[in-house]
């Protein structure tokens, strides 16, 4: 099984418009599971391409994609297709999740495991038969959900006997081997990501988060329509108050910003991060980061 392997069990979490190949292969190659959006490409054939890519660079590692099921994307059909040619070892897939799906994956052998924020959605994927579920939990980035990890893992390990990950504010190793202690099987860690040199994230994002604190993160449905995890400083820039219930600055519809003379977009000038960030001070490669969150991680389980 592709995830028995690793050196840490451990997902350098798919980041819209941040993941990309040196950061998928640099993990990979220090033994965690590297991952990236298919929507990080452009268009379905440039997916393809950076399949070809990584499976080139990588000497057998695993790697894993995440497919967005929104309903009614255009790009959905053409990325699950580009995903099955070239049998990604591991698929992370989130919002919708379908048996057909699930099945397509498991016929090269594949394996899915599911982004979920509640009980509810949980249920409904293990019903799809995934092999295994990342419970997203409060103080994640991104679309994070609102529950307690104690409370989130407890519930869904009673029930689900396949892999759980657990995500939200984990920045070190100990703080995997905590989860592990929990319960999880793994993790997955997104925002320490985003602070490494080879993360397709602008500087002054990278300095936002070392700076932050976990105060310093707006959990708002303002920017998307949907509860998210936002840096209160880059709200700050663009005139959105996480507080208020009118942002003039913020076109809902086209995700638009419109402030002080300039214009933007939701994602990538409003900038995600979780609570973690009030851990993070510094910007490595990703192979040192992956060094560092081993050997702390085995200063408390050893192998």
């Amino acid at each position: 099984m592709a995830l028995s392997g690793l050196k840490l069990p451990a997902i350098a979490a798919p980041m819209f418009m941040v993941s990309c190949p040196d950061l998928v292969v640099e993990a990979c190659r220090a033994g965690l599971l590297g991952s990236f959006p298919a929507l990080n490409c452009r268009d379905a054939e440039g997916y393809a391409a950076w399949l070809v890519e990584i499976r080139a660079r990588l000497d057998g590692e695993p790697f894993a994609v995440n497919l967005s099921l929104r309903k009614g994307s255009p790009r959905l059909e053409a990325d699950l297709a580009a995903t099955v040619a070239a049998k990604v070892p591991v698929v992370l897939t989130s919002l919708g999740i379908s048996r057909d799906l699930v099945a397509r994956i498991h016929d090269y052998g594949g394996i899915v495991l599911h982004d979920v924020t509640t009980v509810r959605h949980a249920e409904k994927a293990a019903e799809a038969g995934v092999d295994g579920l990342i419970l997203v939990c409060a103080g994640a980035g991104g679309h994070g959900g609102a529950l307690n990890p104690f409370a989130f893992l407890g519930e869904v390990r009673s029930w689900f006997s396949g892999t759980l990950a657990l995500a939200g504010a984990i920045s070190t190793g100990r703080d995997i081997a905590a989860a592990r202690v929990m319960g999880a099987d793994m993790v997955s860690i997104g925002t320490r990501f985003i602070a490494t040199r080879e993360a397709n994230a602008p500087d002054a994002y990278k300095a936002m988060i070392l700076a932050a604190h976990a105060a310093d993160i707006a959990y708002t449905a303002a920017p998307t329509g949907v509860p998210a995890s936002f840096l209160r400083p880059s709200l700050a820039e663009w005139g959105v108050d996480p507080e208020a219930s009118d942002h003039p600055t913020l076109d809902t519809a086209t995700r638009t910003l419109r402030h002080a003379g300039r214009e933007g977009k939701v994602w990538r000038d409003l900038w995600s991060a979780g609570q973690g960030s009030g851990a993070i001070r510094d910007i490595p490669t990703t192979a040192e980061l992956c060094a560092r969150l081993i050997a702390e991680y085995r200063a408390v389980i050893p192998a």
